[in-house]
């Protein structure tokens, strides 16, 4: 069955909560009960067989050693300048292709590639990106080894690139008013970014491999702690609670960038890059919160107490990942049409020429004023499901299954067309993705007023993350973690006997 919410909204601005009778916000998206991991199977069987035409083209035309691919024009894979952060999901793509399917041939081309080409990446001490690139290529090997199902001998090798990415990451480090810190972006020391909450899987790794960054004197400084002190950051200045904190608090509302004077450490005030304002939502910002704070909270509870104790105990670190990841988690779902998809901002001002009921409809690719983003929407339901599953295995049944067939239900209208590219010629595996509306990067093809029909790296790979994940759960594999290999405990009958109200046997 469907539980369908249809809410009159402001059309172009953020919408403020509504709750059910059970104290749970209510949702736009249309969500259905009766999905299942195993009744996608089906579905992402064929988006396997499509990601393997789609890897092969962007080799002959995107080979190593060439510019990275960032997005399509007309189809065909492009560089963009601003920062080499997809080159990772280029060739983890590969490897996640190979996860997936056991095509040795695309374990060849990750592993290979990886080795070619993303040293420099290892060693960039200039980005905010790589939990994206290094953790999408030597974290996957790492993984795959570690399961069993790459034995090269090379397990040494990708330990050491990622114990450097880690502390390298970590290094990029700004100390706040407060005495914490956070990891800076690529803007430079006075900005943090919400996306950086996913390269905090660089940290994680390396502190799970026993590493630290060294400072000055020797002095040994943790990975775990830096990571904690990021998320906690990023926790309290770029995500929103409705706790009054200005007129524009809207709870799990996300801002792209904070701002920090660089003297003396204190926040100034949020901002966006990619965004259409500091006071509204980019809702692929948003997306990485969601499943930034989620995974954290799977890792986290793989940690001893006495791991957490120096950074605030696991009660209170807990708390605080669980209050980002269900806030965001809470605001896509307000805030996102009724088929899963979300534009491309939630302030985005051509949005009040769709009717003040556009939400609750199915998003509009097509439409003449404001581009969805499909890339959002594959990153975002990964962070509904592993929310939904976390929080059935704490004992919070209901509530957790709420997002997780929220998740489910995103991954059903990604797995088909419009947003599934089944044409041979478009090298895109999920169409209708945007990357920087306000710089007007992206295609709009002749005859459309709006950027549509094209794809972009991040959401491609995250697509196929989003896919080996529920595949894994359907066929009772080890659960797909970054930090794995993990145990078979996510497998839809240990979901069902957590939940007798059902919904995923």
């Amino acid at each position: 069955m469907l539980d369908i919410v249809s809410r009159s909204v402001g059309s172009g601005s953020d919408i403020g909560e509504s709750y059910d009778g059970q104290g749970y916000a209510v949702p736009v998206i249309e969500i259905d009960h009766a999905l299942t991991p195993v009744g996608l199977l089906k579905g992402i069987d064929r988006l396997w067989e499509l990601s393997a035409q789609k890897i092969d083209a962007i080799e002959k035309t995107c080979p190593p050693g060439a510019a990275s691919p960032v997005f399509t024009v007309g189809g065909l894979y492009t560089a963009r300048g601003w920062t080499e952060w997809t080159q990772g999901f280029q060739y983890g793509s590969a490897l996640l292709q190979f996860d997936a399917t056991g095509e040795r041939r695309f374990l060849e081309l990750g592993r290979q590639s990886t080795v070619a080409v993303m040293a420099s990446h290892v060693s960039h001490i200039g980005v905010h990106d790589h939990g994206f690139n290094n953790v999408s290529t030597y974290g996957n090997l790492w993984r795959l080894t570690r399961e069993g199902r790459v034995q090269d001998g090379q397990l040494p090798f990708y330990e050491l690139a990622l114990k450097i990415s880690g502390a390298v990451q970590a290094a990029r480090w700004r100390t706040t008013a407060d005495g914490t810190g956070y990891i800076y972006s690529f803007n430079g020391p006075q900005s943090l970014f919400v996306d950086t909450i996913r390269s905090c899987r660089a940290l994680a790794i390396g502190h799970l491999l026993g590493h630290v960054l060294m400072g000055e004197r020797d002095e040994r400084i943790s990975l775990l702690g830096r990571l904690i002190e990021h998320t906690r950051n990023t926790a309290r200045w770029n995500v929103y609670y409705g706790e009054g904190r200005d007129s524009y608090d809207v709870r799990g509302r996300t801002a792209h960038e904070s701002i920090f004077n660089v003297n003396d450490g204190s926040y100034r005030c949020p901002s966006t890059q990619q965004g259409y304002s500091p006071f509204s939502t980019w809702t692929r910002g948003l997306a990485w919160a969601m499943v930034g704070y989620a995974e954290q909270l799977e890792f986290v509870a793989t940690l001893p107490d006495e791991a957490l104790t120096p950074y605030g105990g696991r009660a209170e670190i807990t708390a605080m990942l669980l209050k980002a990841a269900t806030a965001t988690c809470d605001f896509y779902l307000e805030n996102t049409a009724a088929d899963g998809i979300p534009y491309w901002d939630t302030g985005a001002p051509g949005l009040v020429r769709l009717g003040d009921d556009y939400l609750s409809r199915p998003a509009d690719p097509y439409n003449a004023h404001e581009p969805v983003d499909s890339s959002a929407a594959a990153i975002g339901a990964q962070g509904l499901l592993r929310l939904g599953r976390y929080l059935i295995a704490e004992g919070r049944p209901e509530q957790g299954q709420r997002y997780w067939q929220a998740g489910l239900t995103v991954a059903n209208t990604l797995f088909a067309e419009p947003y599934l590219s089944t044409d041979a010629q478009h090298q895109g595996l999920i169409l209708h993705s945007v990357y920087h509306r306000p710089n007007g990067w992206d295609h709009i093809p002749a005859g459309q007023r709006v950027p549509n029909g094209e794809s972009s790296m991040w959401g491609d790979y995250h697509a196929r993350e989003l896919a080996l994940y529920l595949q894994r759960i359907a066929r009772d594999q080890p659960l797909y973690t970054f930090f794995g290999p993990a145990p078979a405990g996510g497998s839809e009958s240990a979901i069902q006997d957590n939940n007798p109200g059902g919904g995923v046997a």
